[in-house]
């Protein structure tokens, strides 16, 4: 591990600690029938003093019906609010517009079906088994990931000795092709500045995005390697661990030693990224705008992405989930 995801890690675990002081009464609103959750830098253990808290509230249900009250959600969303401005981070990203809600059988039921994208079910689900942390009710936290990976595994019991988690693998591959679709989407008409912020988007997700999903997919591809299977305790332990402690992982594993040079070489291109964009967006963005220095910066986006494809080379080797995960 390098020494700035290091101090990126303690920076970002004591940002949280002290983020959790001022919730002591949104922890008692959420209380055994809620949780909240955070994803994006500070999910992945790698906030830097610029980020933003991107983040959200899951709960318990009966019978398909929520357990955490409406009411108590409007409590708990304006506890999360004031904390975040008493200790000066910035408010939440479109105001407010994605501090959403789910009950676990929102987020299980909508699995492989049209309105997964529509009801935004999918990301909130996705990016809770990829990138998540919890921020209150650390029980219930637990709950869903272990209702969501079930409903992942459905079928594991019928094959535990050559079970393959096509489920999943394929909608984390789903996940990162919709970041890149909602990317390409953008109009080329757009004036300067805000073509400078699409270059900014880019190139978070050619690092931090790409990471996210493919640590995940590498961790499974890894695992089935070695057993030929993929447990839901396997896929439970992924959720514990951050994008970039999953390869450190695959660094400790003996029968992924052939990438474990291209898996050093990685971390060190991704703390690069990390250090590059330790700035306020606004100054990112005006090195956007110079015409000089604008593509400077995805240099390296195409070399972790090359990084990432030969390490699925070596550690794949043709099985079939490396075959399932390409065709």
């Amino acid at each position: 591990m390098g020494e700035l995801l290091d101090r990126r890690r303690l920076d970002t675990n004591a940002r949280i600690q002290e983020l959790r002081k001022h919730l002591l009464q949104g922890e008692k609103i959420a209380g055994e029938n809620a949780c909240v959750y955070l994803t994006g830098s500070f999910g992945r253990g790698e906030a830097s003093q610029y980020s933003d808290l991107d983040l959200f509230i899951a709960g318990k249900d009966r019978d398909g019906q929520p357990l955490f009250r409406k009411l108590d959600e409007i409590l708990l969303k304006a506890e999360l609010i004031g904390a975040i401005r008493k200790l000066r981070m910035p408010d939440f990203s479109g105001d407010g517009e994605y501090l959403h809600h789910y009950s676990v059988h929102q987020l299980v039921k909508t699995l492989g079906k049209p309105e997964d994208d529509a009801t935004n079910t999918f990301t909130a689900r996705l990016l809770l088994v990829l990138e998540s942390r919890s921020l209150l009710g650390d029980g219930v936290y637990r709950y869903v990931i272990d209702e969501v990976i079930a409903s992942y595994w459905r079928d594991y019991e019928d094959h535990k000795d050559e079970f393959v988690p096509a489920f999943l693998a394929n909608d984390i591959l789903r996940l990162w092709r919709t970041f890149c679709v909602n990317y390409e989407a953008r109009t080329s008409s757009d004036p300067p500045k805000q073509k400078a912020k699409r270059k900014l988007k880019n190139l978070k997700l050619k690092h931090s995005r790409l990471l996210t999903c493919y640590s995940g997919l590498l961790y499974l591809l890894a695992v089935y390697s070695l057993r030929k299977t993929v447990s839901p305790i396997d896929a439970i332990e992924m959720t514990r661990l951050t994008p970039t402690q999953r390869l450190e992982w695959m660094l400790k594993e003996n029968h992924c030693e052939s990438s474990h040079g291209k898996i050093a070489e990685l971390l060190g291109h991704y703390e690069r990224f990390l250090a590059e964009t330790d700035t306020p967006e606004e100054a990112l963005i005006e090195r956007f705008l110079s015409s000089e220095k604008s593509d400077q910066p995805f240099r390296g986006a195409n070399e972790l992405g090359n990084l990432v494809f030969q390490i699925f080379e070596r550690v794949g080797q043709g099985n079939r989930l490396h075959r399932l995960l390409v065709v």
